[in-house]
């Protein structure tokens, strides 16, 4: 089983709708998918509320009861979980990104929210995990991204390929409990979730390769 952290340490960036979003791109694509809501607020499980397909597990759960919900989800054959975090909580992203197998972080394109986000990205670090800074309510135009992504290349920090727009799909299908590709499947915030779900999946399995020749070294040295 594979686990995604959606982490960061600043609200209004967005975890939530690509969290619910990657979800459902993730159950569309065969898995057996879970995810786990360990914001106070469920802004996750509510939009599992009024939401009808019932093929997609979302569970709110205090942060001490991961580890144990997450060996229970994987011995029951579960394919892939992703963990939605809270904002300003530091003990909870700890133990999000501590399971992940990689965490990604969602930014807005705006210096000052990069400099908040050094944070988030240090407590990743402190785990070691793999990650990916993802850029989210991107404007069409403007040198917002530009100075962005030259901030966020001199923290030293992995930036995700994929930009997420500000597009009124997310927040109208987040509505009525949909995920952007559901609404508009031909739609610009559509691709971006299909690229953005990509990217996470091989950042996965590349993980998933490095321990397998972690582990084949060191049994070969023993």
């Amino acid at each position: 089983m594979k686990v995604l952290s959606v982490v960061s340490q600043k609200g209004g960036v967005g975890k939530t709708t690509l969290a619910t979003a990657l979800a459902v791109e993730a159950s569309r694509d065969g898995k057996k998918t879970v995810m786990f809501d360990l914001d106070p607020q469920a802004s996750a499980s509510f939009w599992k509320d009024t939401r009808k397909d019932e093929s997609l597990a979302i569970t709110a759960i205090p942060a001490a009861r991961l580890i144990h919900m997450l060996t229970a989800v994987r011995e029951a054959g579960c394919d892939f979980a992703i963990i939605d975090t809270p904002p300003f909580s530091k003990d909870i992203a700890y133990e999000a990104a501590q399971q992940a197998d990689f965490v990604l972080v969602p930014t807005r394109p705006a210096v000052l929210d990069v400099m908040a986000m050094t944070r988030t990205l240090d407590l990743v670090k402190h785990y070691g995990r793999p990650y990916g800074v993802v850029l989210t309510f991107c404007p069409p135009q403007g040198r917002e991204i530009e100075d962005t992504v030259k901030v966020i290349s001199q923290l030293g920090a992995e930036l995700c390929p994929v930009r997420v727009g500000s597009r009124i799909a997310y927040s109208r299908a987040q509505q009525t409990g949909h995920a952007a590709q559901e609404i508009e499947p031909d739609g610009k915030a559509a691709q971006e979730i299909k690229e953005l779900y990509a990217y996470v999946c091989m950042n996965l399995s590349a993980y998933e390769r490095g321990n397998e020749n972690h582990e084949q070294r060191a049994a070969s040295s023993a």
